[in-house]
């Protein structure tokens, strides 16, 4: 049988080197020299007869080779980390915490309740719960930071079931000024007045929101937008279900929009690895399936 020449740990080097933006900066990553670094990549360049890294001025440049093994070095860590991860769950049985990323278009009520059923059935399985927007669901995913997912975008290379339909509404105080007008809006109309909207939670934040207005204010959290909303400092889409106390108490209603009043929105479960998913990760993606058939009809007691 023939091994490897080259060993996990120079791939490894070769991708902290080209994530961390250099030698210098890898060193200090992984706590290695930088002549530990370079040693081990004029190695990898022996052992496969072609230079992997070229310098242009004071900068290192990965050559065309070096591109191709980046690319496939960094899915060959990738694979070794995950099988890292599924050795110690098979080895634990039930895993001892599940961790789930999900969207804020997701109802709050409904999680809540789903987790309250599954620590009932499971009191030692710590949960940790990652409230995500647009794309840090899917850098969660994959980052391996989160077992499961939900969220309204499927990433490239996972699979997912859809699990909830959001109906997305424009609303603000029924004192706002675009209450006023008495007649249906108009995006002109929207664009003289300020937005309210929630950051993009991921770190690269590679997915477009729904910017209407120049006037925007843009925060982090859904209950700071709802709140400004009550106190009419602006209008936002909500999932309607976030706001259904507030437009049952008449603090927020929807606006009469010309187009685009309502959005209708699908979301879906995710597995990180489906294949390696524990039990404890199963049964609590079987009860988000469950709890979610509650949403059409209403069920929140």
């Amino acid at each position: 049988m023939n091994y490897p020449r080259i060993s996990l740990e120079q791939w490894r080097t070769l991708v902290c080197i080209v994530e961390a933006g250099g030698y210098a900066q890898a060193a200090a990553q992984i706590h290695k020299s930088q002549s530990t670094l370079s040693h081990a990549i004029q190695q990898l360049e022996r052992l496969i007869g072609a230079n992997v890294f070229a310098i242009q001025g004071r900068k290192a440049v990965l050559t065309p080779t070096g591109e191709v093994l980046y690319r496939r070095g960094k899915a060959l860590v990738d694979e070794a980390l995950q099988l890292e991860r599924t050795a110690h769950k098979l080895a634990a049985g039930w895993e001892p915490e599940i961790r789930l990323a999900v969207e804020i278009l997701f109802p709050g009520w409904l999680l809540l309740r789903c987790l309250e059923h599954f620590t009932q059935e499971h009191p030692d399985i710590r949960l940790e719960i990652y409230e995500s927007v647009l794309s840090g669901t899917d850098e969660a995913l994959e980052q391996g930071k989160v077992d499961l997912a939900i969220g309204g975008f499927v990433p490239e290379g996972f699979l997912a079931d859809p699990l909830i339909q959001v109906r997305i509404i424009c609303a603000a105080h029924p004192g706002h000024p675009l209450h006023q007008l008495g007649r249906p809006l108009t995006l002109d109309d929207l664009n003289a007045h300020r937005q309210l909207v929630i950051r993009d939670s991921g770190s690269q934040r590679t997915r477009k929101t729904t910017w209407i207005s120049e006037q925007r204010w843009t925060v982090s959290h859904q209950a700071t937008v709802i709140r400004a909303a009550v106190m009419g400092l602006g209008y936002a889409w909500f999932p309607e279900e976030s706001i259904r106390e507030e437009l049952d108490a008449g603090k927020l209603k929807p606006l009469p929009l010309q187009e685009g009043a309502e959005l209708i929105g699908t979301l879906y479960l995710m597995y990180a690895d489906r294949e390696a998913a524990g039990p404890g990760g199963r049964r609590l993606a079987e009860l988000l399936h469950q709890v979610s058939a509650c949403v059409g009809n209403r069920c929140h007691s």
